[in-house]
């Protein structure tokens, strides 16, 4: 059994819009408006979002505060799962164990996969209620399912996704249909990197 590891925005959900708005919003709401443009909000991906956001001095449980409430007003229904996934996670599923690994909160998440009816395929989700820290999350999904780091894939579409991968030792996947584009997610090297979601079937 292979562990595939799943960041959920920009991987299983096109909800750019929709997180960066709420994100936008909670920087307000603390009265640290810091992103003018969607170039400087998809720049805090460029390595772990909460350490990007602490960097810039932010204060995380101010940020995390605020999100409590503007995420409760978040319509989940306006994200919309990416074309042609379901058929992999479906796939993938049959003979692997599969988790989502995530900066957005559990609630969210959850919601959203019973929406796209993909609740049945994920065996945990991990957000940013759990850990911070992806590579921490990644570790503790290793220990959890007792699978080595070389049967474990991160499949992200950000170079932080791929950092944070790299950093646990497991394999990396960037994918070009979600945040980072094509150049930005070669530059990052991950050990694999696909621009449709059926190439995610080669690791199967």
């Amino acid at each position: 059994m292979k562990l595939f590891l799943f960041d959920f925005d920009g991987v299983l959900a096109d909800s750019l819009e929709v997180y960066e708005k709420t994100v936008t919003d909670c920087l307000k709401d603390i009265k640290q408006p810091l992103i003018e443009s969607r170039e400087e909000f998809l720049e805090l991906f460029e390595d772990n979002f909460y350490a990007s956001l602490k960097n810039k001095g932010i204060d995380l449980d101010e940020f995390m505060k605020a999100a409590e409430s503007i995420l409760a007003k978040v319509k989940i229904k306006d994200m919309k799962p990416f074309p042609d996934v379901a058929p992999v996670i479906q796939e993938l599923h049959k003979k692997h164990c599969l988790i989502v690994v995530s900066s957005n909160d559990y609630a969210s998440i959850k919601e959203a996969l019973d929406l796209f009816n993909y609740d049945d395929y994920f065996r945990d989700i991990f957000g940013s209620d759990f850990m911070f820290s992806k590579k921490e999350k990644i570790l503790y999904a290793a220990g959890k399912y007792n699978v080595e780091l070389e049967d474990i894939y991160y499949i992200g579409d950000t170079t932080g996704d791929i950092k944070e991968g790299k950093q646990a030792g497991i394999k990396t996947v960037g994918v070009t249909w979600g945040w980072h584009g094509k150049e930005k997610m070669a530059a990052a090297k991950p050990d694999y990197l696909f621009d449709h979601p059926g190439e995610l079937l080669q690791l199967n």
